[in-house]
């Protein structure tokens, strides 16, 4: 199981050192249900990597496109963070 850090922990951004090289940083992107730019990544991975990590919409397409569409990528970013 993956740790719930983003769900309690509040932003991506911050302090703190990420756990691999070379690791695309999500950028920072209203939390709000609001409209998502979410072309490009399949509707059922950005709902796999909501229901992991326990992250907005946004949060997850971010992490997806920061990390080329991979989905285990995003979750490890997510849940690091």
């Amino acid at each position: 199981q993956f740790t719930q850090q983003a769900a309690a922990g509040g932003s991506l951004e911050g302090g703190g050192a990420s756990s691999g090289e070379g690791t695309a940083k999500v950028e920072e992107v209203e939390d709000d249900d609001g409209e998502v730019d979410d072309s490009g990544i399949e509707p059922k991975d950005i709902e796999l990597v909501m229901s992991q990590v326990q992250c907005t919409r946004s949060k997850a397409v971010a992490a997806l496109k920061a990390n080329n569409n991979d989905i285990v990528e995003a979750i490890m970013q997510l849940s690091s963070s």
